[in-house]
């Protein structure tokens, strides 16, 4: 039986360009969520009342 050796990544795949596409748009997708939960929790700590800056 046939043994690669993953010596200095000789054994990786290659992967198709369309799935690290996806995973770029999925992680900026990722970052606009956080962004955006972290100004609408900033908002509503905000506009409370007695609480605020």
């Amino acid at each position: 039986m046939r043994r690669d050796l993953a010596i200095l990544g000789v054994a990786r795949q290659v992967e198709r360009p369309a799935r690290c596409i996806a995973c770029l748009a999925f992680v900026g997708l990722m970052g606009a969520a956080f962004w955006a939960g972290l100004v609408w929790i900033a908002e509503a700590v905000v506009s409370a009342p007695g609480v605020g800056f």
